[in-house]
């Protein structure tokens, strides 16, 4: 019996009559446009969150605000990146704890290089905090693309 091959929703949308003309691009390159996409999301989450929680409604020090904002986009990071990005699955409770912490170690790392970045260019030098934030957010997107693509979903086989 021949084993198939596993569609997730992606797959299934992909092989749709009027997208499935890309589905050869998407099948070649599916990791990094699903990256991509939910990265997007996990951008604009953030992005609005730090608005929301700083110079929109709530006025919170750009830093607290930044790290509040990386603990909620890290949650949804983990699960998405997990789930459909690199195919997270594993085998076991003791995998899965040693995935998430690697994955929130990584996380922590751009979390210090983001809240750097802020620190210097909007506290210390008076940037504002939108634009600051913005740059931060694509230099981290970069660090965490490669942070989890070779120590966090690598598959060792």
């Amino acid at each position: 019996m021949e084993k198939t091959e596993k569609k997730d929703i992606f797959d299934k949308i992909m092989s749709l009559p009027v997208l499935n003309i890309f589905e050869p691009f998407y099948k070649k390159y599916k990791e990094g446009l699903l990256y991509l996409f939910f990265g997007g999301l996990a951008f604009f989450l953030s992005i609005f969150l730090f608005w929301f929680m700083g110079v929109g409604v709530m006025h919170l020090n750009p830093i607290v605000n930044n790290t509040i904002d990386w603990i909620i986009c890290v949650a949804f990071q983990f699960f998405t990146n997990r789930t459909w990005v690199f195919d997270g699955e594993v085998a076991n409770t003791k995998d899965f704890l040693k995935q998430a912490g690697s994955f929130t170690t990584g996380r922590l790392f751009t979390l210090i290089v983001e809240d750097g970045i802020i620190f210097i260019f909007n506290e210390q030098m008076a940037f504002p905090e939108m634009p600051v934030k913005l740059v931060a957010t694509f230099v981290v997107i970069v660090l965490n693309y490669f942070i989890s693509k070779l120590f966090v979903f690598n598959k060792k086989d």
